[in-house]
C-alpha cells in the first residue's frame, strides 16, 4: 500500500512540474514568476494561482476599457502578494478604475465651485464658446417652465468647461425663476443606486420626473445591460413621454457614445443602443465644445 501511496505521490509531482514548465513557455507567467522572486519549488506549488493571476492580466493588455473588463470583479486584477514563502491572491484596481475613482473624486471637490457657478462668471472671451453661451442665454431667456424645450447634448474637448457652462444656465434658473433642476454624475449615481437599493425606486423616479435633468459625463461609465437599459432607458424614457427638458454632457460623440452603449461585459447590442441614442436626440439639440483644457 506504500509503495503504491509514493507512486500517487510521485506521479502528481510530476505533473505539476510538467504544468509549470509547459507554463514557463508563456512570456506573461516568466516574466511573473521573475518579478515576485520565487523560488522554482514555490512556483510549481503555486502554479495554478499564477496562472489566475496571468489570465487576468492579459485581459487587462488588451482592454480599453472598464466597459471591456473580463475580469472577476469589475475593474480589477487578480496579483499574488507573497508573505513568508505563501503566496496569495488580492484584488488590485486596474488604471480605468483607478481613473474613474480619480474623477468621482474630484467631481466632489468642484462641487462647490459649480453649485456657485453663475453667468456673470462665464469667461466670455473665447470665441470657441461663443455659439454655446448663446444658446444657453437664449435658452435662459424662452424658458418659462411652461412651454416644451430641449435641452442640450453637449460634446467635446475633456475639461472644456461643459458642466461648468450648464450649471451657470441651470443656477440662473434656479435663482431667478425659481425653476427646480438635478444634475447627477452619471458614473457615481450607478454607484450609489447599487448601494442603496431600498431607495432605487424613488430615485430614479425623481431623476425621471424632475423638470430640468442633467447627466453629466455620460459615456465615462461602465455599461452594464442594467445601467443602459434599466436606470438610463427608463429615465430618459419617461422623460421624453413628459417632455421634460434634459441636459447631457459628455467627452463622446453621439455616434462614439453610441458604439460605447452598444459593449457591455457580456453582449454587443446595437439595437439598444440605437434607442437610447433616439431617446437622447429626441430630448436634445446636439452641440459640439472644441477649446482648451481648462483644468490644467
Amino acid at each position: 500500500m506504500e509503495s503504491i501511496k509514493n507512486i500517487k505521490n510521485t506521479n502528481l509531482n510530476n505533473d505539476l512540474k510538467n504544468n509549470f514548465k509547459e507554463n514557463m513557455q508563456d512570456k506573461v507567467f516568466k516574466d511573473l514568476v521573475a518579478k515576485l522572486k520565487i523560488n522554482e519549488n514555490t512556483a510549481i506549488l503555486n502554479n495554478s494561482i499564477l496562472m489566475d493571476s496571468v489570465k487576468e492580466l492579459k485581459n487587462c493588455a488588451n482592454c480599453s476599457g472598464l466597459y471591456e473588463c473580463q475580469n472577476k470583479v469589475l475593474g480589477h486584477y487578480l496579483y499574488p502578494k507573497v508573505f513568508e514563502g505563501i503566496i496569495d491572491l488580492v484584488y488590485i484596481p486596474c488604471k480605468y478604475k483607478k481613473e474613474e475613482e480619480r474623477l468621482i473624486n474630484s467631481r466632489l471637490t468642484a462641487s462647490k465651485e459649480l453649485q456657485e457657478a453663475r453667468f456673470k462668471d462665464v469667461d466670455i472671451k473665447d470665441r470657441k464658446r461663443v455659439k454655446v453661451i448663446k444658446w444657453l442665454k437664449d435658452f435662459y431667456d424662452n424658458y418659462d417652465g411652461i412651454k416644451e424645450m430641449k435641452g442640450l447634448f453637449l460634446h467635446g474637448t475633456f475639461g472644456g468647461g461643459k458642466t461648468y457652462l450648464i450649471y451657470a444656465l441651470l443656477n440662473e434658473l434656479k435663482i431667478s425663476k425659481k425653476i427646480t433642476y438635478e444634475a447627477i454624475y452619471f458614473p457615481e449615481i450607478l454607484k450609489k443606486l447599487k448601494e442603496d437599493w431600498d431607495s432605487y425606486n424613488s430615485k430614479l423616479d425623481y431623476y425621471a420626473n424632475v423638470p430640468i435633468l442633467l447627466i453629466d459625463d455620460i459615456g465615462a461609465e461602465s455599461v452594464s445591460e442594467w445601467s443602459r437599459d434599466e436606470v438610463l432607458g427608463t429615465i430618459l424614457q419617461n422623460r421624453m413621454n413628459n417632455r421634460l427638458t434634459t441636459f447631457f454632457t459628455s467627452n463622446l460623440t453621439i455616434e462614439e457614445l453610441e458604439i460605447h452603449l452598444s459593449q457591455t461585459k457580456t453582449s454587443l447590442d446595437k439595437v439598444k443602443s440605437r434607442r437610447i441614442i433616439e431617446r437622447i436626440k429626441n430630448l436634445s439639440i446636439d452641440m459640439e465644445l472644441i477649446t482648451e483644457d481648462r483644468r490644467k
